[in-house]
């Protein structure tokens, strides 16, 4: 940093005071910009508490901290002018330090003059200090290279402060403490963060540092904690951080940044995620009482449409779905905006609920969207809905499919229709929140498979307020389990309703685990295909890759976009992992096979143009091509009731709750079915563990708390499916369920008293913040 450093702030640019260039393109790598940044990007551990031994006792290579008194220092040359200093250091109890059999030496390299003249200042015949370090070896003589010191002042040094202890008790206790590790790269070490992290935290008191200085200097002795406090303001409020326990914000940073101990850490870790939860739970609270504020479309359906649609339907629904449909018709006739979250299990009849809450708006004379996540998707949806429409007698209400990639004349016909404000149902795709698509009489908007989208994009339709000032009616639904945590966090603003029955002729999809080595077993499964074709079925065989030269994208799992070690179940890197299959490569390996003879082999992946999209689902559902191998991109929401069988290899490189939702697309049809997850799990491994929970459960929400304990996730959501994951640094919203229940009954408590929340403007600003990105989303929509 510069000697003429002005007042730095948490706003302060590091590329205003940071004199290492490289440092700064370093930590911008790290998306750290700002001083803010820096002291919010945390260590992921510490270190224990390092050992403090005597000088004889030290074993070469193990980290260690020692006392000791400075016997002499010697300075010799080395290649190319540079210096090498050797500082002997002896027992603090030896008598004759120049005689000691148990000294050892701390040894520097440099080419600079200064800095050994700076050295030679700092260990002179008599000095007490502590040495931190790693020792080794050099010519029968223990020697630590580069340590950390940190030296008892005396009368000569009784003005020094950087590196300066008052005790030896306090050098030593400084030097022992736990360190933190922080993820680095290849341009930063995670040493060099904390350096310049320390000092940044001592640059906001007003004291002068020196980051990326040759000083060896503990420069964190000095941060003074009431200035950092003046600095740094705090977010909780002080009655509800008394209330939990918690730290002011100033030493929460310090204690993870300069942890004394462990459990300094600890704490810091419980109240730094603690304002995670509590910032992220009063913006739930204040979008859900913004929305109680505004007004919305009575949605009577004077047409009965609802009622007929549910006449002529050849099955009863089930007692979820009737609870479900009436809590939606009590929400979007109370004149407030109905914001639910349906979680239903895969083939639970999410989508019949769905249609139910478009006619609703529809015979009530407005308008209605529901928002697919694929054109598949989209384009079933419009096929689904048109035919149960004209089964009851409705084929007069339009249906318009909205998507990307239509030519414009199709575009333009397909945008006109809800612009005329005619009462009608848009199925779309994400071509809904393009500023193009308008439609005034807006009355409901469901987003099906939520997790697709993010938040931002959910408040897109939420925020197109019509010509007559109502805001849409919103419906969310998913077949993905949340846990309550998970749903409070990123959901919190919503009512939840659940779907737990599986209509009627639903069979169990019956799920057998197979080794890929195991030759015998896959004849069998071939075969077994084979006979379901035979008898007029159809298969899926799902592929992580679309060809061998690809990388594994579409195989990630939906519920985290994470890909896992088969034998360890943690994330892995792509470079890590051994060649997942792919469609080409299978789709050739399959049209070899003796047991497909004479049958028709389609593929579908997400590269394929919507035209053969629509060929290839033609076909297969038709029988025509009575085997689809694919990519993941079946898993939501492709409906061929025929299909009674799948067969998904690398089964143990996908999440538990993605397999399920594979799992999801056979059985639909009242047929009996089967999935067979082939896999190279080794016996006993934790990726075996893993399927053995998928083949013994369909239970979904089982399913996806087994997935979550077993792989150590820590955020539920995943970036994709949050729309928001940057604002979560430290919070597990799975393993922090009880502190963010906490945080959600402080944040309401503290609404009610202030629901503007003036009189705490950190926490207001905080929460703000928090949907930041929805905001600038919405500008640039």
């Amino acid at each position: 940093m510069t000697e003429t450093t002005p007042a730095v702030t948490l706003q302060t640019a590091l590329a205003s005071i940071l004199t290492n260039k490289r440092r700064i393109s370093a930590l911008k790598k790290l998306g750290v910009i700002t001083v803010e940044d820096a002291l919010h990007y945390f260590p992921f551990r510490v270190t224990e508490r390092m050992p403090v031994k005597n000088i004889a006792d030290v074993k070469l290579g193990e980290p260690v901290v020692i006392s000791g008194v400075v016997a002499y220092t010697r300075e010799s040359s080395i290649s190319r002018g540079g210096t090498r200093l050797e500082v002997t250091i002896v027992p603090n109890d030896a008598e004759d330090g120049d005689g000691a059999k148990s000294a050892v030496k701390l040894t520097y390299f440099s080419y600079k003059s200064y800095y050994i003249s700076y050295l030679k200042s700092r260990f002179y015949r008599g000095v007490r200090l502590a040495v931190q370090g790693a020792p080794s070896e050099f010519a029968g003589q223990v020697q630590f290279t580069h340590p950390k010191t940190s030296i008892v002042r005396d009368e000569q040094t009784a003005d020094r402060t950087s590196g300066y202890s008052d005790t030896l008790e306090e050098a030593l206790d400084l030097l022992s403490r736990p360190q933190p590790r922080y993820h680095a790269n290849s341009s930063i070490s995670s040493e060099h963060i904390h350096e310049t992290i320390v000092d940044l935290l001592r640059a906001l008191t007003g004291a002068h540092a020196q980051s990326g200085s040759d000083e060896d200097a503990a420069s964190e002795t000095i941060i003074d904690r009431d200035a950092l406090a003046a600095a740094i303001p705090d977010v909780i409020p002080e009655s509800v951080r008394e209330d939990r326990k918690l730290l002011h914000k100033a030493d929460a940073l310090l204690a993870m940044h300069v942890p004394r101990s462990e459990a300094d850490f600890g704490k810091a870790l419980e109240t730094l995620r603690y304002e995670e939860a509590l910032v992220s739970q009063v913006a739930m609270v204040q979008m859900r009482e913004d929305n109680a504020s505004a007004d919305a479309y009575v949605c009577v359906d004077e047409e009965a449409m609802v009622e007929r649609l549910v006449s002529s339907l050849p099955f009863e629904l089930t007692g979820g779905q009737q609870d479900v449909i009436r809590e939606i018709t009590r929400d979007m006739t109370s004149g407030k905006p109905m914001s639910r979250l349906l979680q239903g299990e895969v083939g639970s009849g999410k989508t019949l609920v769905a249609l139910c809450a478009l006619l609703q708006a529809v015979g009530a004379g407005k308008q209605a969207v529901i928002v697919a996540p694929t054109q598949v998707l989209a384009q079933q949806h419009v096929s689904s809905i048109t035919h149960l429409l004209a089964d009851a007698g409705l084929a007069s209400v339009p249906v318009v499919l909205l998507q990307s990639g239509m030519k414009l004349a199709e575009r333009r016909r397909a945008l006109a229709i809800p612009a005329s404000g005619v009462p009608c149902i848009v199925v779309a795709t994400h071509a809904a929140f393009s500023r193009s698509f308008q439609a005034p009489h807006l009355a409901v908007a469901v987003i099906d498979e939520q997790h697709r989208f993010g938040v931002e994009q959910r408040e897109v339709l939420r925020s197109e307020v019509n010509e007559e000032g109502k805001v849409p009616h919103m419906l969310v639904m998913t077949a993905t389990p949340i846990p309550r945590s998970a749903a409070m966090t990123w959901f919190g603003n919503l009512d939840i309703s659940w779907l737990t029955e599986l209509p009627g002729g639903r069979q169990p999809i019956r799920t057998v685990l197979v080794q890929e080595d195991d030759g015998a077993t896959m004849r069998k499964v071939f075969l077994h295909a084979r006979q379901r074709i035979d008898a007029g079925e159809r298969v899926y065989i799902v592929c992580a890759r679309i060809d061998e030269d690809e990388q594994p994208d579409e195989g990630m799992d939906a519920f985290t976009g994470a890909l896992f070690d088969p034998q360890t179940g943690e994330p892995v890197e792509a470079t890590q992992k051994r060649p997942l299959h792919a469609v080409t490569e299978m789709a050739q390996r399959l049209r070899a096979l003796p047991q497909f003879d004479g049958i028709e082999i389609q593929t579908l992946t997400g590269r394929d143009d919507d035209e053969t999209k629509n060929a290839v689902m033609e076909r297969f559902s038709s029988g025509d091509a009575p085997v689809l191998v694919s990519t993941t991109v079946i898993e939501v929401g492709v409906d061929v009731p025929e299909a009674s069988c799948m067969i998904i290899f690398d089964a143990d490189h996908y999440g538990l709750s993605q397999l399920h939702q594979l799992r999801g697309r056979v059985g639909r049809g009242g047929t009996k079915s089967w999935a067979f997850l082939v896999h190279h799990a080794e016996p006993g491994s934790v990726a075996e563990e893993r399927l053995k929970v998928i083949e013994s459960s369909l239970d979904g929400a089982v399913i996806a708390q087994a997935d979550l304990e077993l792989r150590g996730a820590g955020d539920v959501l995943g970036d994709s499916q949050s729309g928001l994951a940057t604002s979560f640094r430290l919070l597990r919203v799975v393993q922090d369920a009880d502190v963010i229940m906490k945080a959600r009954d402080d944040a309401e408590e503290l609404m009610k008293t202030d629901a503007q929340l003036g009189i705490y403007p950190q926490l207001s600003g905080a929460a703000l913040d928090f949907m930041r990105e929805t905001a600038e989303y919405l500008k640039s929509s």
